[in-house]
């Protein structure tokens, strides 16, 4: 089977890889369940390369992606519920339909007014369709998030009924406030409590990167790549000297991160 850019060879492709007795044995033992972990592997492939300003790598990460589409396409096929050209009809008459801005005549030239109106059409296939309306003011937020996301997914609905703080500091001073609560429990020698009060910490932590206008885990993902390029440096530096770091004082590695913190200052 020769490569192709057209949609259709890869939907071939796998539709040889899911026929028993020629395809291949790893794929025709899969379902919607053990493959979904991997959808969600290749969507952090696809931000991580977005991340590194890699076009290359991004290109064959959304291959990745598309391919995790076409794979559970050909599984809904075969039980007879849709196949890929269902799923492509069913998201162009979506964007089509949440997008009267373009599409049609309706007013919505700004990004607000866009995703105010996307919500309520949203609303209004959720009747037609007969689906109950979610109910809550914090409803809808898929369980399976990043926590992270989820948790400033969470906070901004509380927001949009008036359940925030309307200053920055606010949420500085909350945290400062869980903070010491943790201390406290250290105090009373109770871990277990402690590192569960970790996570109110690590709430009020979205929260003020929320109202700073910050995305929790696209700061993350940089202070984690900073991390490791720092340490990077304390191993070259240490590799240098005939040493590892398990061969290094505390005190020596702490010295190396500052100096590869000055050296990112000054570009050297």
């Amino acid at each position: 089977m020769k490569p192709s850019r057209d949609i259709a060879r890869l939907i071939e492709i796998m539709a040889a890889l899911r026929t028993p007795g020629s395809g291949c044995p790893w794929d025709l033992e899969q379902n919607f369940a053990t493959i979904a972990p991997y959808t969600i592997e290749e969507a952090y492939e696809v931000a991580d390369a977005i991340e590194r300003g890699d076009l290359a790598d991004l290109r064959d990460e959304l291959g990745d992606l598309l391919l995790q589409v076409v794979f559970h396409a050909r599984m809904a096929e075969e039980q007879g519920a849709f196949d890929f050209g269902g799923v492509v009809d069913a998201v162009t008459t979506k964007m089509i339909r949440r997008h009267p801005h373009v599409f049609a005549d309706a007013d919505g030239k700004t990004a607000e007014s866009v995703k105010g109106l996307w919500e309520s059409i949203k609303a209004e296939e959720r009747a037609a369709r007969g689906a109950a309306a979610p109910t809550g003011a914090l409803a809808g937020v898929p369980v399976a998030l990043p926590a992270l996301t989820r948790a400033l997914k969470l906070q901004d609905k509380a927001g949009r009924v008036g359940f925030d703080w309307n200053d920055p500091r606010a949420v500085l001073a909350k945290i400062r406030e869980e903070a010491d609560e943790i201390e406290a429990e250290l105090d009373r020698r109770d871990a277990a409590k402690a590192g569960s009060e970790v996570g109110d910490l690590l709430f009020a932590v979205v929260n003020l990167a929320r109202h700073l206008g910050a995305d929790p885990e696209g700061v993350l993902r940089a202070t984690n790549a900073k991390f490791e390029r720092r340490f990077a440096a304390i191993e070259r530096a240490l590799a240098e000297r005939g040493q590892k770091p398990q061969d290094a004082s505390l005190a020596e590695m702490d010295a190396l991160w500052e100096a590869a913190k000055a050296a990112e200052k000054t570009g050297g």
